[in-house]
């Protein structure tokens, strides 16, 4: 149904396409700095825990998880939890990744707005996302306009959630690359690659924002709720 209509291409086609590259900006701007050590041969890890005591947040605990680039930060258990190559890293790239992740529990630790709205919507979007999908198949298989406004209201809390990260992960970028500037755990051209890292994972986020966005108009435009009919 939806795959096999040209609006949907239309529509998803430049937002798929922007994934893609930041994809491959993100894979080429760490490929690149992974390469390169920092020159104080700090870990990512070590990184985290010296930028995190230097703003006074001595409660968060770090720990090696598995997977590559699985690195995140936990608020539930205020733990920071990186991916073995970034945990052990004593490159750029390692210690920039580790620093983005402390940013969040910079955020944490101060009530950042935005985290704590993404928290609350993470339960929200997991059920969401799960009813979403039926629904508007069901719903637009049977042209049941009821399950398609209701397959769209839960996605809608799906785009929601992505619209919401984008202020979330752009900030902890700039917490982390501004405590690392302050620290002097990266300098001059280490700092600027360490920004290109960060600026290239955030540009992921503003591919699945989009795509989402994308989508979402596509289900409003086909259910007629958009300048569009309720025929499909």
């Amino acid at each position: 149904m939806f795959f096999f209509d040209p609006l949907y291409f239309i529509l998803i086609a430049p937002a798929f396409l922007l994934s893609i590259i930041a994809q491959i900006w993100v894979q080429s701007a760490y490929s690149k700095y992974k390469k390169i050590p920092n020159m104080r041969g700090l870990t990512g890890a070590e990184a985290a825990s010296y930028m995190l005591q230097a703003k006074g947040v001595t409660d968060v605990n770090i720990e090696m998880t598995t997977g590559f680039l699985s690195d995140h930060y936990d608020p539930r258990d205020k733990t920071l939890r990186l991916s073995p190559d970034v945990y052990r890293g004593r490159d750029i790239a390692s210690v920039g990744i580790a620093c983005h992740e402390a940013g969040h529990a910079l955020q944490h630790a101060y009530g950042y707005a935005p985290l704590r709205l993404r928290s609350a919507l993470v339960p929200i979007t997991m059920v969401g996302s799960n009813l979403a999908w039926p629904l508007l198949f069901i719903g637009f298989i049977f042209h049941a306009l009821t399950l398609v406004k209701l397959g769209i209201i839960f996605f809608s809390g799906a785009v929601l959630f992505q619209l919401v990260t984008l202020p979330v992960e752009f900030n902890a970028s700039f917490r982390a690359l501004a405590a690392i500037g302050e620290t002097g755990l990266l300098t001059g051209d280490e700092l600027v690659g360490a920004r290109k890292v960060l600026m290239a994972a955030a540009m992921t986020y503003v591919a699945a924002a989009a795509a989402a966005i994308m989508q979402l108009l596509y289900f409003l435009i086909r259910a007629g709720l958009l300048g569009g009919n309720n025929d499909r």
